[in-house]
């Protein structure tokens, strides 16, 4: 059995941290902090009980001060990924409808990510670790597999979520529980539309207080009036990047949660994967520390 978790009381996990950092190198799609998109801190956000939805606000303008949307858009990836964040329930206990549009755009999404040198590296590494075959068209079916798959998240209901739609669009729990929406794309895109309210950046020291050019945050969001205590994401990475790193952590470990530890760039991080069957249950990153400070 695999098991990326075992050593991670020892600290960081190389094998892993390795592999990441060359994915970190490969990604040229990922926007650049100052220049093509710049983010607006303000306060730290305070603490908010289990299950309530009242948060103070600790920001008062959006977290995104700017994003150069024409170029996020001139990019294949990030455009497939912009055009799947429609397509799914935001409630869990609503059956998913697959249309055949939205099912080419799916493919279309997956065909781009694996022509970049990222998700190429990502599928190399697993190929030599025997978990991914080498043929291209069979670890496609891989990934679809892992995050569009549809499955039972509210036993009540038809299939009603799958990975790619909790990590990257957000669903919620009985309208009254946020889950997963950790994609800074999605996030930027919901609060321009006046659905997303920042509320400020979560840290619990001066080792993980983040600063504008970090490309990992943790937050508290409102989304449709529901808060998020504490939200994690990358900011700034390609969604190739998001896709292989989580894939990678969920194919290398037989665990139900994942939690690997791993030093990427200058960031110390804690990924974490949960599995639901063959697929992916959530992933996100939570930012342990940083060195990029003045």
């Amino acid at each position: 059995m695999l098991c990326l978790s075992c050593n991670s009381s020892a600290g960081v996990n190389e094998d892993i941290s390795a592999v990441l950092n060359e994915l970190w190198k490969l990604d040229t799609n990922r926007l650049k902090p100052g220049k093509d998109y710049i983010i607006s801190l303000q306060g730290r956000a305070g603490y908010v009980a289990q299950g309530s939805n009242q948060a103070q606000d600790r920001a008062r303008a959006p977290l995104f001060a700017h994003v150069d949307e024409d170029k996020l858009r001139s990019i294949e990836t990030y455009a497939h990924f912009i055009n799947l964040l429609d397509n799914y329930e935001m409630s869990t206990g609503v059956a998913e409808t697959v249309t055949s549009q939205e099912m080419m755009e799916n493919h279309l999404f997956l065909d781009a990510i694996l022509q970049t040198e990222v998700m190429k590296c990502a599928h190399r590494y697993l190929v030599r670790k025997g978990q991914a075959s080498s043929d291209t068209a069979q670890f496609k079916k891989q990934l679809f597999d892992i995050w569009f798959r549809l499955y039972h998240r509210d036993r009540s209901g038809g299939q009603d979520s799958c990975g790619f739609e909790h990590v990257f669009v957000g669903e919620t729990k009985y309208g009254k529980e946020i889950m997963g929406l950790h994609n800074w794309v999605q996030f930027y895109l919901q609060e321009k539309h006046g659905h997303v309210d920042y509320k400020g950046y979560k840290a619990r020291g001066n080792k993980d207080t983040p600063d504008e050019d970090d490309h990992v945050l943790n937050l508290q969001f409102s989304w449709k009036d529901l808060v998020k205590p504490v939200g994690s994401s990358f900011i700034g990475v390609s969604p190739e990047f998001e896709v292989a790193l989580y894939t990678l952590v969920f194919l290398m470990s037989n665990e139900k949660v994942t939690n690997v530890i791993v030093k990427v760039d200058e960031y110390l991080l804690e990924v974490v994967v949960c599995r639901y069957g063959f697929s992916i249950g959530t992933s996100y990153p939570k930012m342990l520390s940083s060195n990029n400070r003045d």
